[in-house]
């Protein structure tokens, strides 16, 4: 059959329909036209015949690809081109949409790309080009992608084990939140506090696992083999209702500019933390006293070179010690916190409504570890471990619910009215085990330093590393990490006193990331299938949801004015 002579594509391409179709790559535009037998016209019976040969020849090429076999040859019965057996058939880029599936979303609807800096997306060569396979998705098509599992695709140089994932997870959630949990006992009253505290660990942990089981459905239904929190959320509006597709930049970069803002921000916290206990202790044995700005940029000098290391699984023993270390710290406390106790009946069971937020912006800063669990889960050797019943996730987690109450129902039984911001406060200095306690719990911070470290980094680097030639890119990783390493000392030198800084930020960022854009994510992620369920449960769960992070965010923001308050009418 002869060509028409709008039809400037290479032979062996398949059938493509009687509709004109732009395609555009490297700034050309290629028109494909509708074309006919060998006068390049048809009219009567015969247009209908070549419709229907057109319209069979892409389903049996769709049926193809998607049992992963090739191309079907075209034959000169179904109304199209033929080609020789020695020519390669090469599957045609889909336009981002099915047969019957209108556009959504914008002026003329926009295709719900996939990007290509998530993962290896697969690519199909053509005419010489590399172009993006656009996957296009209807509802119900989720179980076409049931045999893709992600995690087989998965490359990862250096994967950790369920063990060493469990002690990362428990790493990145003991930070020195806990110390604060007597403090917001105080503000609960001992027997609200416990069940409160209960109530919003679970519901962190609940939120981390819709978190972790999205990811998993949206690298199934698109084939990526892994997914970071901002690429979740992207994808998640990506695939949601055609309102929010606008919005998935924006998601993809308060996510990440939150991750960085609460991460950066603990960092510099726990170099205050560090440098305070630290010098606590050696001003009872030396006479000349150094300032706190001293001790922090003592601290933060040998951090410069542990924050060199860019792979999660050499952390682990740095991490295990810091865990032991937090462990018996713990331990020590109790012993203090169980002398001579007092009768739980007095101290008050419940407070004044009023103290609540105080409460309930303490816990759920101290309790929030997002930030770091798709780091940790995508960097495991086996990732359907991290959920579940029984998981990693929900061993660690346990373990740390239960020791936050312990220490903050135990403590504020102890002290009472007296209790301090930091539990470590109200032991005895002049005591030889007290300020071993200090220094304990001080190490342990300093090296859970590195791991709240890691993920602001790779949030970094993965927006900087294209830009960077690749001979180069090796140094410049290094100096980034060097740069924030300073940067975090620097501000912690400038303002040693960041409680209420931090405690705005954090409340803040984590109330935001901890429960409203998880639960915002489901939504969009089960907006088409399977849907949000009899009585439409999994909305109201969800809205439920979104409401307690909104009263968490109103609650930061008025705990942070509190300190504000309390700081500067204290003259310092």
């Amino acid at each position: 059959m002869s060509t028409p002579e709008n039809l400037n594509a290479p032979a062996g391409k398949p059938p493509l329909p009687p509709r004109r179709e732009q395609l555009t790559e490297k700034g050309q535009s290629l028109s494909l036209s509708s074309f006919g037998g060998s006068a390049g016209n048809i009219s009567g019976s015969g247009r209908k015949q070549h419709l229907s040969g057109a319209a069979l020849a892409r389903h049996k090429l769709k049926m193809s690809l998607k049992r992963g076999g090739p191309p079907p040859v075209a034959t000169s019965g179904s109304g199209v081109m033929t080609t020789s057996l020695d020519q390669q058939k090469i599957p045609t880029v889909t336009a981002g949409y099915g047969e019957n599936e209108k556009p959504k979303g914008g002026k003329g609807g926009q295709s719900k790309f996939i990007r290509s800096d998530m993962a290896d997306v697969p690519v199909q060569q053509a005419a010489g080009s590399t172009l993006p396979l656009v996957i296009s998705r209807k509802k119900g098509d989720d179980s076409e992608d049931g045999n893709y599992n992600p995690f087989e695709h998965r490359k990862v140089e250096h994967p950790t084990s369920d063990l060493e994932t469990f002690v990362h997870l428990l790493k990145g959630s003991l930070g020195s939140g806990i110390l604060a949990m007597p403090m917001a006992f105080s503000h609960a009253g001992l027997w609200f506090g416990l069940v409160a505290t209960f109530a919003v660990g679970t519901l962190c942990t609940y939120c981390v696992h819709i978190l972790v089981k999205c990811a998993h459905i949206l690298c199934r239904r698109r084939k990526i083999p892994m997914m970071g929190f901002a690429d979740v959320a992207e994808q998640a509006f990506l695939d949601g209702p055609p309102a929010l597709n606008r919005w998935s930049r924006f998601i993809r970069f308060m996510v990440n500019t939150f991750l960085v803002i609460d991460l950066l921000g603990c960092c510099c916290i726990y170099l205050v933390f560090v440098a305070t206990n630290v010098e606590q202790v050696v001003r009872v044995y030396m006479e000349t006293e150094l300032s706190i700005r001293v001790w922090i940029m003592i601290v933060t000098a040998p951090l410069i070179f542990m924050c060199l290391v860019r792979n999660l699984k050499f952390l682990t023993p740095f991490s295990m010690i810091a865990n032991i270390l937090m462990f018996v710290g713990i331990v020590i406390t109790f012993i203090y916190m169980f002398s001579d106790i007092p009768a739980p009946v007095e101290r008050p069971g419940i407070v004044s409504v009023t103290e609540w937020p105080l409460f309930f912006g303490t816990v759920i800063f101290a309790l929030e570890g997002i930030g770091v669990v798709m780091s940790l889960e995508n960097d495991m050797k086996n990732p359907s471990h991290f959920i579940g019943c029984p998981s990693v996730l929900n061993f660690g987690m346990g373990l740390v619910i239960a020791l936050y109450t312990l220490v903050g129902f135990f403590g504020f039984l102890k002290y009472g009215p007296e209790t301090q911001a930091s539990i470590t406060l109200n032991l005895p200095l002049e005591d030889k085990l007290a300020q071993s306690v200090k220094l304990m719990i001080a190490i342990a911070i300093f090296f859970t330093f590195t791991l709240q470290f890691y993920v602001p980094v790779t949030i970094l680097w993965k927006g900087l590393e294209h830009k960077i030639r690749p001979e180069k890119q090796n140094i410049s990783e290094y100096g980034l990490r060097v740069f924030l390493v300073l940067l975090c000392g620097g501000i912690a030198v400038a303002l040693p006193n960041l409680g209420p800084f931090i405690s705005l930020i954090g409340a803040v960022c984590l109330s935001t990331l901890g429960m409203i854009v998880p639960a915002t994510i489901e939504l969009a992620v089960y907006h088409e299938d399977p849907g949000y369920g009899r009585f439409n449960w999994r909305l109201w769960k969800n809205s439920g949801l979104i409401l307690f992070g909104v009263v968490g965010f109103v609650a930061g923001t008025y705990v942070s004015i509190i300190e504000f308050h309390a700081e500067f009418s204290s003259g310092h």
